[in-house]
């Protein structure tokens, strides 16, 4: 698709260095059949800004190449090709397209809503919402419809976009309640997860494995969010971990989170 783009910007540290390397994909810990090609988020970004603004020469699968001439268009050439045909930096930059192009907010939901379903790493998510910059300014009523759905969903990543896009947009006095109640509703025994927990560190990278309970990343998305509200709302964050039906464990990533923040770490998390 566009990875004549980004080998050129792939570091060379990352191409020889093999224990760099090992800790860039470690960190990303992307499934066994995602293909990554090293690149940082500022290098993602840099490219998505420009694809934004003057569009890109696309290859297609069978080597027939397209001259898209906007943001959109590449996104469209995404959406046609097998998600697993794509570099884990493509699925960045796709959702980063998605942010930094200019349209209505129907049309950024129905991308979204094709987006979403192809995130299958903590990574592709959270930058995702960590710059939809444009969900701040949509009406907060017509934004929690949209995902509640995807709080609803049995996949793993569809939850945690649900997750964290709400840790971003609703973490606020009126809203904390109804952001309380819907993780409270959770069933994570009925989210699948495509990563296998194992005990200790996988011996080869890009295994497919977490060292937590399955759904992993659900789980620690929960964890997360639950730590930034007690930074902003401390004690009723606490009112709602004690009588919440949260796992165990889902409570105890949620306390190393609080303790591991600088903003929460001398912030009593029960």
């Amino acid at each position: 698709m566009i990875e004549h783009y980004l080998y050129p910007l792939v570091c060379e540290r990352f191409k020889n260095d093999a224990r760099y390397r090992e800790g860039h994909l470690r960190v990303i810990n992307a499934l066994p059949e995602r293909k990554v090609l090293g690149l940082h988020t500022p290098e993602m970004k840099r490219v998505a800004k420009e694809i934004s603004l003057n569009g890109a020469a696309v290859k297609l699968p069978g080597g027939k190449e397209l001259a898209c001439c906007s943001g959109q268009e590449v996104i469209r050439c995404f959406e046609q090709v097998p998600s697993e045909s794509l570099f884990y930096e493509e699925t960045v930059i796709w959702g980063l397209l998605l942010n930094y192009g200019k349209y209505t907010v129907d049309e950024r939901l129905e991308m979204l809503s094709r987006y979403v379903p192809i995130m299958d790493n903590w990574a592709v998510c959270d930058a995702y919402c960590a710059n939809a910059k444009w969900m701040l300014k949509v009406d907060k009523e017509f934004l929690w419809r949209f995902l509640q759905p995807w709080f609803a969903s049995h996949r793993e990543f569809e939850v945690r976009f649900a997750i964290v896009a709400s840790m971003c947009c609703f973490l606020q006095e009126e809203w904390l309640d109804r952001v309380f109640e819907r993780i409270d509703m959770l069933s994570f025994n009925d989210i699948v997860s495509e990563y296998r927990t194992i005990k200790g560190k996988p011996l080869k990278v890009q295994e497919g494995c977490v060292q937590g309970v399955s759904p992993y990343y659900v789980r620690m998305g929960v964890a997360w969010l639950l730590a930034t509200a007690l930074a902003k709302f401390p004690e009723r964050t606490r009112l709602f971990v004690r009588s919440s039906r949260l796992p165990a464990d889902v409570v105890r990533l949620y306390v190393r989170k609080a303790r591991e923040s600088f903003r929460t770490r001398t912030v009593t998390a029960l």
